[in-house]
Formats: C-alpha cells, structure tokens, sequence
C-alpha cells in the first residue's frame, strides 16, 4: 500500500512549515534548515513543487538514490562492477543540479538518502569490499554535480551500515569512507590534490603516469604553445592508500589498506591508516578490483590557491 501527495499541495505544505520554523526560531544564525522533498527524483514534481513553494522556503534539495533497484537481484555483482551501468544514475544527480541551478536553494541539493539497493540492500554485497566500487563512485558522482551532501543509509543497522550491526565492526566501505573525510573533503590542500582511482577489472593492472603537457595546434606559430593551467612538479614522493579485499576475495567482509587488514584494535580504536611514499616520478599503480587515494603535494593549480 503507497501514499502519494501532489507537488503543488507539498508545495503549501512546506511553506507553512517554513514559516513555522521562524515562528519557533527567528534567530537566522540557530535556525533549522527545511529540507525537502526527499523520495526519488522527477523533473516534473521536483519542479511543480518549487514553482509552488517559491525562492528562500526550501533551503536544500534532497532526493534518494537506490540505483540497483531490489536487493536480492542476483545480478548486483555484475552490475556494481560494470562502469556504463553506474554511470546511468548520472542523470539524477544532472537532474538535481539543474532544479538547484533554477531554484538557488541555499544549500544546494543533497542526496539524503542511499543504500545502492532497495528493501534493505544486498546481504551478500552491501557489507563487503565490492559496495566500495559504487559507494565512492557515487561519493565522486555527487561532488561532480555539485551535490553538497550525501547521506549513507545507515550508519549501523540493516545490510547497508557502515557499521556490522552485530558487533559494530566498521564495514570496508566505512575505511573507503574515512579516507575521503579525511583526503577529498571540504579542506583544500594546500598546495596539493588528492585524486580516487577506481579499478573494476578483476585480471587488469592500471599504470596511470602524470605528467605536465604541452600541447601546440598547428595553426599557431612555434612561440605560441597553449599550457593547461596546472603544474605538477613532480618532486616529492607522494601518498598512496591502496585499499584491496582480503585474499582478492571482493565480496568479503576485511578490506586492505597497504596489504595490511584493517581491523579495531584491542581498545576498539579505528587501526592506524598510514600512506605509502612512492617516488613521484613512478607510474601509480591500480591492481584488479582495487582503489586507490593518491594525494600529491606538489601539485600547483589557480583553483587549488
């Protein structure tokens, strides 16, 4: 049994939401932000209820994303290891920009809530090393699209926690996760980049050289060489995490960090999650069903400044 409400009457409803959160808090700085609508995205619904509600009444866009439909489709192994079957939520998060880009909520649209699959996820995938191929994925996607912010469901219970709901053990995509608080977050390097490498082969080695480029069309004259607006230097060694699954085994549950297995501590402590140096004038290595942070320090770029 489903309920469904139309866009124009959810519309009037979170205006007369909007107002009543500044009734009860009229200070600006402590206010409450009205997120809306949630539920999966439709351009024409989306729209209506925005045109409905008006500018400055809801403050962020959220939508869901279970783009690998029931969890106990046999086929989700194939799937969350084929790049142009991920690739096609790539619509959605469009979508969600282009209502923001309209709208202007202030903060942006959010993904507030994803589990990959429906009806409580995979069991045999969701918690294991092969989720991290589209959970980053999509952590990527978002930024990409200029989402600003992506809620997992669930931190701990249901297949789709970060943490085992049973122990509490975190899951490998919470260590996935982690490392992209900690390395492609809010806080810039400076100078420097950080950069996810995402293998989903599973017989295939990537070797990826950076380098800078010049690059001369033939039409300009051997003084006029167009240069990209970058510079890698190439000096200092850089950090790598290669994050792996235990014995290549990609649907388990122990994930890698530098081939050694990440598991709590005695006290229960998140283990130490230290990056490799590795000469930066060497090819970064991604193995089969792999991922890799690369963080370059010696990375020059305006955007970056």
């Amino acid at each position: 049994m489903g309920a469904t409400v139309e866009a124009e009457q959810y519309g009037k409803d979170i205006v007369v939401l909007k107002n009543l959160v500044k009734e009860l808090h009229p200070d600006p700085k402590t206010q409450p932000k009205v997120l809306g609508p949630s539920g999966y995205y439709d351009e024409k619904w989306f729209n209506s209820l925005l045109e409905v509600s008006g500018h400055d009444v809801v403050d962020g866009v959220t939508h869901h994303i279970y783009n690998f439909g029931p969890g106990d489709d046999p086929n989700m192994i194939t799937k969350i290891q084929d790049p142009s079957y991920l690739n096609q939520v790539a619509q959605t998060y469009k979508g969600g920009l282009n209502i923001v880009n309209k709208f202007k909520p202030q903060s942006g649209a959010w993904v507030s809530e994803s589990g990959g699959a429906l009806h409580g996820s995979a069991k045999d995938l969701s918690p294991t090393f092969a989720d991290g191929f589209w959970y980053l994925d999509q952590l990527g996607m978002a930024s990409n699209y200029n989402h600003k912010v992506f809620c997992r469901q669930t931190l701990i219970g249901g297949n789709d926690a970060l943490l085992n709901t049973t122990t509490s053990i975190p899951n490998p995509d919470y260590y996935g996760a982690l490392l992209w608080h900690w390395l492609m977050g809010s806080t810039v390097l400076s100078p420097g980049i950080s950069i996810i490498f995402i293998n989903l082969s599973k017989d295939s080695l990537l070797n990826v050289t950076l380098s800078n480029y010049e690059h001369q069309s033939r039409n300009l004259r051997s003084t006029n060489v167009a240069k990209p607006n970058f510079e890698f230097r190439g000096s200092k060694d850089r950090e790598e995490y290669p994050l792996a699954a235990l014995a290549g085994n990609i649907q388990g549950q122990i994930v890698l960090l530098n081939d050694v297995p990440m598991v709590p501590t005695e006290t229960f402590d998140i283990p130490a999650m230290e990056p490799k140096l590795v000469n930066a004038s060497m090819p970064i290595s991604i193995a089969a069903h792999s991922i890799v942070y690369v963080t370059i320090k010696d990375f020059q770029a305006p955007a970056c400044a």
